[in-house]
């Protein structure tokens, strides 16, 4: 009886042992190959973190109208402060400091506005004269639609009727009535009502602003101290956050002085522009399109609108209309493009992509306060996020 072979074992010799060779992978195959990182995924986390963002964006829509309120008042702190500061140095109050700064404040919009009564009342006497065009025009198109409409209805009733004749053993189709609901028509008593219910909250939101920027300015340094004992025992901690608080209000403050040259210098040209035109109300139409201008993209194309709008009623026509809006456009266009992005790439040193992404969501969050305040919440996060280690991500994300 023949018994089956036993398997090698290892004798300690080495040269009894037999011999593995390692087979070597090609450099070719070892380039194709994909190149995976497993990274640990933490689902609670995750969920988590998904929770937490949808939750504030829920937050912020629903506090939108005490939100607007505190950042308009804030900004503006920031803005007049160094004011108030230098009224300080000379020796005088902060208390009568901020009261003569917001008495000037006041006094120069009560003086702009009434120097400027005159064109608003000669554009708001213009109104029924351009309603009554405008309408006029809407009719033209519209009349011009439904004789489009009856085209192709008679020519579709012809075509039925030939293929009826062509096949006498297909039943008649019963006919079919078609109901046309006409909308309502438009009422100027709604529009006005509408206007002045939106005119009156809007005293009131100003009203708000005006008192949070005087009590914030008559604070001072009160809330900065105030977040600084806060912030922690440990001296570092309490140097971050000063350094914190101390960027975003050199960032918030040149933001604004550029969003106050930029805006006058807009206004500026507009009235050049319009005044070479001879286009009447031009101090009024400039200082709305520098209004307009604090709208970021949309405030241009509104702009235009407008100018091109006026400008084709006063001449009745339409190349002067194309020219008011097109010189709107230019104008715009050239200071956002060397004017705005030189001082905004000095102060903020920001990625633009990323800053048009962050718009669109707070515009998406507030419609046109979120396109005025988004990019200043923009500039805070971006302060905040180079100071605090966690948040360097979005720094860098938010960065050039």
């Amino acid at each position: 009886m023949i018994s089956p072979p036993l398997p090698a074992t290892s004798t300690g010799n080495p040269a009894a042992e037999p011999v593995v060779e390692a087979v070597a992978t090609p450099a070719s195959v070892a380039d194709s190959l994909p190149l995976t990182v497993h990274l640990p995924v933490d689902a609670r986390g995750v969920a988590l973190a998904i929770m937490a963002t949808v939750a504030l964006i829920f937050a912020l829509n629903w506090a939108q109208p005490f939100l607007i309120t505190l950042l308009l008042g804030i900004l503006f702190a920031y803005t007049l402060n160094p004011l108030v500061v230098w009224l300080e140095r000379i020796r005088i109050p902060r208390v009568a400091g901020t009261s003569l700064v917001m008495l000037a404040v006041i006094c120069a919009l009560v003086f702009g506005t009434y120097a400027l009564r005159g064109q608003v009342q000669r554009i708001i006497a213009q109104l029924p004269e351009a309603a009554s065009k405008v309408s006029t025009g809407l009719d033209k198109m519209r009349s011009g639609q439904q004789s489009n409409m009856q085209y192709v209805q008679a020519a579709a009733n012809t075509i039925e009727k030939a293929a009826s004749k062509a096949d006498l053993s297909t039943p008649p189709k019963p006919r079919i009535t078609r109901v046309v609901i006409d909308p309502p028509a438009f009422k100027l008593s709604n529009f006005l009502l509408l206007g002045s219910k939106g005119v009156l909250a809007f005293i009131g939101q100003a009203a708000m602003v005006f008192f949070l920027v005087f009590f914030f300015l008559l604070g001072g340094d009160l809330f900065k101290r105030k977040l600084v004992r806060l912030a922690g025992p440990t001296l570092s901690r309490k140097k971050i956050t000063v350094h914190i608080l101390d960027d975003i209000n050199h960032s918030i403050q040149k933001y604004m002085f550029m969003l106050l040259v930029t805006n006058i210098l807009v206004g500026l040209l507009t009235w050049v522009a319009l005044h070479w035109m001879g286009l009447e109300n031009a101090g009024a139409w400039a200082v709305t399109a520098a209004l307009l201008h604090l709208i970021p993209y949309a405030g241009s194309a509104l702009t235009a609108a407008i100018l091109g709008m006026a400008a084709f009623m006063q001449f009745d026509v339409l190349p002067m209309g194309l020219l008011a809006a097109g010189a709107s456009l230019a104008i715009a266009t050239l200071v956002g493009t060397f004017v705005t992005t030189w001082m905004t790439g000095r102060f903020a040193k920001m990625n633009m992509a990323a800053v048009f992404v962050s718009l669109l969501l707070w515009t998406w969050l507030w419609g046109v306060w979120g396109m005025l305040l988004g990019i200043p919440i923009i500039v805070i996060v971006k302060v905040v996020s180079q100071h605090v280690e966690q948040l360097h991500p979005v720094a860098e994300l938010l960065g050039e």
